[in-house]
């Protein structure tokens, strides 16, 4: 051991936290608790993946394919491309049971760097501005009812998405049971909105409007339609968020499979006769000129009450909002247990058991995103990255067969599933890097920004002493603002 090896481990020894704050008895421990069902594990995939885009804009769909029945077709192939992800992530999710999912299952596939790389860009860019971008959308929703003829004033759209995003920050801090029937009940006022939204669609394709649906005007680029793909998976992308947070649901084995694939389908189910039900009234026209198509749409069909449209559009966005932070904050809190983040990240509240540190950072994160109101490039410049390693993480699945065979699976999949998703991720994200180099090659930095961070901070073990102390004292203070200790670590991974 060397010299600074050897100082490091001294102020370790004096000064480590995690024992400053009385806890729980021993017998009993404090970790993240298994409280979650089936139907908890159904609403936060559903609630998390249908959030504003659905009845905001389909647009980017129609503007690559041309056509209402090509996007039809994308939409359906988007759903079946997402089933063949979810149905790899089971099997990774009971074979690893591991908070963090993709996160967990690079590091322990491929090593702390690819895995630090994916939580760079996952932790600090994709989950932050998501998840401020949907409580503005939530915002103008809320407020367009009382703007019916402009858009609402920028700073009140600002103030009351900070707003509901402190009090989900609140609301997931003190009970997992909370957060949950948060999830719970706006998942189910979304899936009514939508409800009211197909069967209108239905209602209107059996009094005979079926002039839009043609494969007119439809594109034969390969790259165009690529990037059609690309909006059709991003608005699906959320199927996997439960695997974020399989420590906390009960009999993962049973109901996280099943969990992934009642919410896919459901929401195939929805995206599609949701875009059915629009192209009964609207034009293609009328679909890329607006920018909230639900609401265009209850405009011409619903008269007074199309004011209904834009609460139900708000509803989602919240219910949204909370399943991005329920989850991401369980991401920062896997990257903190394998020394990837602050150990500060690690901790669990002691009397309210939930992971309060990362919490507030995830919120706090969206909160200064809330500062510029240019998020939605950096949303596309890093959107293929979230798909390659997704695509990474399905990698994993032959990999671990052919490397560690003997690993206990609860579920086998064919390898077929994984090749087709593999091959799949490999068109979505080259093809559009052909279409939109520029953007790809922002993505690219800022991906690459990761890797001196990870050298400074995570490979670089023998820091001196006079930053090791710096780092516990600071570490022992918040852990003593915030009433937290270390949890006890689960039996089995």
């Amino acid at each position: 051991m060397t010299k600074k090896e050897t100082k490091y481990e001294e102020v370790a020894q004096d000064e480590q936290p995690g024992n400053e704050v009385p806890g729980p008895p021993a017998d009993d421990g404090v970790r993240l608790q298994a409280k979650m069902s089936l139907l908890n594990g159904v609403t936060v995939i559903v609630g998390s993946i249908i959030g504003s885009g659905i009845f905001v804009s389909p647009t980017g769909v129609l503007v690559g394919t041309g056509s209402v029945n090509l996007a039809l077709i994308v939409w359906v192939l988007s759903g079946l491309f997402s089933m063949v992800g979810a149905y790899c992530y089971a099997e990774l999710g009971t074979m690893i049971r591991k908070t963090g999912a993709d996160y967990a299952y690079i590091m322990i596939t491929f090593g702390p760097f690819l895995a630090f790389i994916r939580l760079w860009v996952e932790c600090l860019i994709v989950r932050p501005c998501s998840q401020a971008i949907v409580a503005l959308t939530f915002a103008v929703y809320i407020l367009k009812p009382l703007y019916p003829e402009c858009n609402p004033p920028d700073e009140s759209v600002r103030m009351l998405a900070t707003c509901c995003i402190c009090l989900l920050a609140f609301i997931n801090c003190w009970d997992v049971k909370w957060s949950t029937f948060v999830q719970d009940f706006f998942t189910y006022a979304k899936l009514l909105a939508l409800a009211i939204i197909i069967g209108t669609g239905f209602y209107q394709l059996a009094t005979g409007h079926t002039e839009y649906f043609t494969f007119e005007n439809s594109e034969t680029d390969i790259t165009k339609i690529a990037l059609s793909f690309y909006s059709g998976l991003f608005a699906y992308n959320g199927w996997n968020y439960l695997n974020f947070i399989i420590e906390e649901l009960k009999d993962p084995v049973r109901n996280l499979p099943l969990a992934i694939y009642i919410s896919v389908t459901v929401v195939t189910f929805v995206y599609v006769f949701a875009n059915v039900a629009f192209y009964t009234t609207l034009s293609p026209a009328e679909v890329l000129a607006s920018e909230a198509v639900a609401v265009t749409f209850a405009n011409k069909l619903y008269g007074a009450f199309a004011w209904t449209i834009p609460v139900f559009v708000a509803m989602s966005t919240f219910g949204a909002v909370n399943g991005i932070l329920l989850t991401s904050s369980r991401l920062f809190y896997a990257g903190a247990m394998e020394g990837q983040m602050p150990e500060i990240l690690t901790m669990i509240q002691v009397s309210r058991m939930t992971p309060t540190p990362a919490v507030l950072v995830i919120a706090l994160l969206s909160l200064l995103y809330l500062t510029s109101s240019n998020i939605f490039a950096l949303i596309n410049y890093v959107g293929f990255a979230t798909w390659l390693s997704i695509g990474l993480a399905v990698f994993c699945v032959p990999y671990l067969r052919w490397k560690q065979p003997t690993l206990d699976r609860p579920i086998r999949v064919s390898l077929i599933f994984p090749i087709i998703y593999i091959l799949g991720t490999l068109f979505i994200t080259i093809v559009p890097m052909i279409a939109s180099p520029v953007e790809t090659g922002v993505g690219v930095l800022i991906i690459f920004t990761g890797v001196p961070v990870y050298f400074l901070f995570i490979a670089w073990k023998n820091k001196p002493r006079a930053i090791a102390k710096t780092i516990v004292k600071t570490m022992i203070f918040l852990q003593k603002i915030l009433v937290v200790v270390t949890p006890t670590q689960p039996e089995n991974v």
